[in-house]
């Protein structure tokens, strides 16, 4: 399931994230796409033919460790830096916001923009709206280095990006026009909440963050997402009528699949089913559908359909709702107790003057930022959820862990308990694949 739409507000308030949230893949033999899927020549499993799973123990453990022993040690190491490099990057990222707050705020930079935003817009919506498009775009160019870094030059050191640097550069910049908009949008609309609704504009700030997180949800697939990437029907045979029988089965109203060109950017596999208010659309990438077997594919559908039939985008914008409403509340006796000090140094006009925005952005990153495991652990127990949906479903249990080898490339396979409590959004390909033979064990398959 794709699950940066449940955190719009959190980007919102550090628009430097924006880029690196459509690279999280959700999961996942065919030559039906127009290019060939790019492949990462240091990524490798070894492989393995029917006979040897068949022949796998009828022990659920046993039978995990045969799958990871098929992992060289070379590439084990290679998930494990890449992964666990982004821990240091979420710290970096946090500083960098913390450090875009205090660039914003002090010489009274702030201030001077919302005059100057009050010349030009005159009502106070335009005012805070143009405010808001200041902050995206300082945020951004500010951000630029490490946003460089981390979605161009690391992605190619570790072989998963396929783009050139102007490509690249080019969809950040179509990012970057979005962030403005939207932060502009919500900027006005966010301020106009907490003029109205004074000291209660956390909750009043809550039901504004849910209906932008609903916006997204229903403009991202036909609008945002398209900017990107090219969707296309998937041709008639095997991979199609599969996936249409299994979300039929399921009672998932649709008629199509489709295919989406993401090897122009990337060799990570993936595929969702989006749509919400009885509408639906199942796609998957071309590196899925190029480099996963049917059983794969079925396997990798099944979890995915699962997200939508147990309603999973409702439960995440309930949940995530509540942990921003938590967050707003943690901001709003935050920041009355930091204006008593900074308004006169920053020229800072109460909570209600849009001016404050960076230490507002500041505050509730700090609150992000030490509720990232209960974020990630929220997720994480809607993808075991998933999982065993698609179990159930697919009826792949070798599918499912051959799917979940292939995670690998970008995701550390065997963490510890602790590490995977704090940083994993999605479990570890250890537990995923030790689901899968149980379930298999349990099912008596072969």
């Amino acid at each position: 399931m794709r699950i940066y739409g449940v955190l719009l507000i959190i980007m919102l308030l550090s628009p430097n994230l924006h880029a690196e949230s459509q690279q999280d893949s959700v999961s996942g033999t065919s030559t039906q796409t127009a290019n060939a899927a790019a492949v990462n020549p240091q990524f490798h499993i070894t492989e393995v033919d029917e006979a040897w799973r068949k022949n796998l123990p009828r022990d659920a453990g046993a039978a995990t460790q045969a799958y990871l022993d098929r992992l060289p040690a070379d590439v084990i190491a290679r998930s494990n830096a890449y992964f666990e490099g982004d821990y240091w990057l979420q710290l970096w990222n946090f500083l960098l916001g913390l450090l875009i707050s205090i660039i914003l705020l002090s010489g009274k930079r702030s201030a001077r923009v919302r005059d100057w935003a009050q010349r030009v817009g005159r009502k106070a919506f335009f005012r805070d709206a143009i405010f808001g498009a200041f902050y995206a775009i300082s945020s951004w160019v500010i951000a630029l280095p490490l946003l460089v870094y981390q979605g161009y030059f690391r992605e190619h050191a570790y072989g998963m990006a396929t783009q050139t640097l102007a490509a690249w550069f080019n969809e950040q910049v179509i990012g970057l026009i979005i962030s403005i908009l939207v932060m502009a949008i919500a900027a006005g609309v966010l301020y106009a909440v907490i003029r109205r609704a004074g000291t209660r504009w956390w909750l009043w700030g809550t039901g504004a963050a849910v209906v932008f997180i609903l916006l997204e949800f229903l403009v991202s697939p036909i609008w945002i997402d398209p900017l990107f990437n090219t969707y296309k029907p998937l041709s008639d045979g095997p991979v199609k009528a599969a996936v249409l029988s299994m979300a039929k089965a399921d009672g998932v109203p649709v008629n199509n699949v489709y295919w989406y060109d993401a090897s122009r950017q990337t060799t990570k596999v993936s595929a969702n089913v989006s749509g919400i208010f009885g509408s639906a659309a199942v796609r998957l990438n071309d590196n899925l559908l190029n480099h996963a077997s049917l059983p794969e594919i079925r396997a990798v559908m099944g979890h995915e359909l699962g997200h939508y039939v147990m309603h999973h985008v409702y439960v995440s914008i309930l949940e995530f709702g509540l942990l921003v409403m938590v967050g707003f509340m943690f901001a709003q006796w935050a920041m009355e107790k930091s204006l008593k000090r900074l308004s006169a140094r920053f020229d800072l006009q109460g909570v209600s003057d849009v001016a404050t925005l960076p230490l507002l952005a500041a505050i509730f990153s700090i609150f992000m930022f030490f509720s990232t495991p209960i974020a990630n652990t929220l997720i994480r127990i809607q993808e075991i959820e998933a999982d065993r949906f698609g179990f159930n479903l697919a009826r792949e249990p070798h599918g499912a862990a051959e799917a979940y080898l292939k995670l690998t490339e970008y995701r550390k396979p065997d963490p510890g308990p602790i590490e995977e409590f704090v940083f994993f959004d999605h479990p570890s390909t250890r537990f995923r694949i030790h689901a899968a033979m149980q379930w298999r064990e349990a099912m008596g398959t072969p």
